[in-house]
């Protein structure tokens, strides 16, 4: 409760309907309000009336205008006092008159509609007799100090550029602009996701070395990584989609370039950490554990790009593939690389070509990421936070779930570990952000 604002009451203010006879005719046997304090908590407004005895009191409202009454039997106001200053956004003002010669009535008039309570105090702590009035305004927005949420930021790392075009196909389609106008697509989409946030490597034809794409997912402070490419391969018969995340000796060998490379060292991994007094087995064992880390949650996020991808076309391999490019090697950011199509392929290089399946891809990129947010979003993001909970009731199916809310099946299954479609009265899902 923020500090109280104690005022003596020094005149009578506001009598315009009320009887204004003389205070000084109530019972001089009755209680005496000696002090009034306002307060306001969290949408609630407060009134202590302190007083020197404990009083038998009546409350209730009145509407058109808004106004809290209360009657205080046998009581008078001692030192009238000025009640302008008792106002605040719910309490227009205070007016206080004489009933049967002995009794006090103190109205409360409103701004808004307000529930009251009211409860006495006996003494204590110092303290004497109190009379407490809280008006609970159910309009009022509570503001409570939580620590700010930030989004899940994607970096997507369109292939190639610049002076190099990557695969060409026989239609003289470059790699590098169909990964780029591949990217756009999807940071388009992302952009429309709540608690997500896309960050372009490259949003130009220019050329980028491997590692300076690294170090841009580094910059943005990138949860995943996912570089697009198109494959290309000898023989025009071959068609599909892959998806590779880095291997586990991808990931040894990366360990060993990072700590031979001294402009590098470890802060990439470790950030403020010294580990000066560490010794290089220690050193190495620690940079292992960091990138392999990071090796279960990219194949994670493949399988579920995976999976979408075979809704919108053929895929070249069923499970998701490991290697060591270099574009992967990106310590503590989860990264998967997407060979979409063979462009060397001359029905899948037309495909690439229209803006329709561009669309077609980057949705179903998007379809996987966020399945896989859905489960394991990263704490402090927004979408770690903002869950909902369904208990499901008799006649309730996935499909109905997922329209109540708007959030597709897929995620709904993802979220709560569900492979089948039978469903427990009573059971509680997690519904995540669509």
């Amino acid at each position: 409760m923020h500090k109280h604002r104690r005022r003596f009451i020094s005149q009578l203010a506001g009598l315009t309907t009320l009887a204004a006879a003389p205070l000084a005719q109530a019972a001089a046997t009755g209680v005496r309000v000696n002090n009034i304090r306002l307060s306001k908590n969290e949408g609630d407004t407060r009134l202590v009336f302190d007083l020197d005895a404990s009083v038998r009191h009546k409350l209730f409202s009145l509407h058109n205008p808004e106004r809290v009454v209360i009657d205080l039997e046998r009581t008078r106001l001692m030192n009238s006092g000025a009640l302008e200053d008792m106002h605040n956004n719910l309490l227009r003002g205070i007016r206080t008159g004489v009933r049967n010669e002995k009794d006090l009535r103190i109205v409360l008039d409103l701004n808004a509609k307000a529930s009251p309570r009211s409860f006495v105090l006996q003494p204590s702590e110092g303290q004497g007799h109190r009379l407490v009035i809280d008006l609970h305004d159910p309009k009022a927005k509570v503001v409570k100090n939580q620590p700010k949420l930030r989004d899940v930021v994607v970096a997507i790392d369109a292939g190639h550029g610049g002076n190099d075009p990557g695969a060409t196909g026989r239609l003289g389609t470059h790699e590098k602009d169909i990964t780029l106008q591949i990217a756009r697509k999807l940071q388009a989409m992302i952009n429309k996701q709540p608690g997500m946030q896309p960050a372009m490597i490259r949003n130009s034809d220019r050329f980028m070395r491997l590692r300076d794409r690294i170090k841009r997912a580094h910059q943005v402070n990138a949860d995943l990584m996912i570089s697009i490419h198109a494959d290309s391969f000898p023989d025009k018969r071959a068609r599909g989609a892959s998806v590779y995340a880095l291997s586990v000796s991808g990931a040894t060998s990366e360990s060993a370039h990072l700590l031979a490379e001294n402009e590098n060292k470890v802060d990439m991994l470790f950030g403020n950490v010294n580990l000066d007094d560490k010794d290089e087995m220690v050193k190495q064992v620690l940079l292992d554990l960091s990138l392999t880390g990071t090796i279960q949650s990219s194949l994670d996020i493949g399988s579920e790009v995976l999976h979408e991808l075979t809704r919108v076309g053929q895929v070249h391999k069923k499970k998701v593939q490991q290697a060591g490019f270099a574009v992967l090697k990106a310590p503590n950011i989860p990264a998967v690389l997407l060979e979409t199509a063979f462009i060397s392929n001359p029905n899948e290089e037309r495909k690439l070509r229209s803006p329709s399946h561009q669309s077609k891809l980057a949705k179903a990129i998007l379809r996987g990421v966020s399945d896989y947010f859905a489960r394991k979003a990263p704490p402090g993001t927004w979408l770690a936070q903002n869950d909902k909970t369904y208990t499901i009731q008799r006649g309730d199916t996935l499909a109905d779930i997922s329209e109540k809310f708007n959030t597709p099946v897929s995620h709904i299954r993802s979220r709560n570990a569900i492979h089948s479609d039978r469903l427990r009265i009573g059971q509680t899902l997690i519904i995540p952000i669509s």
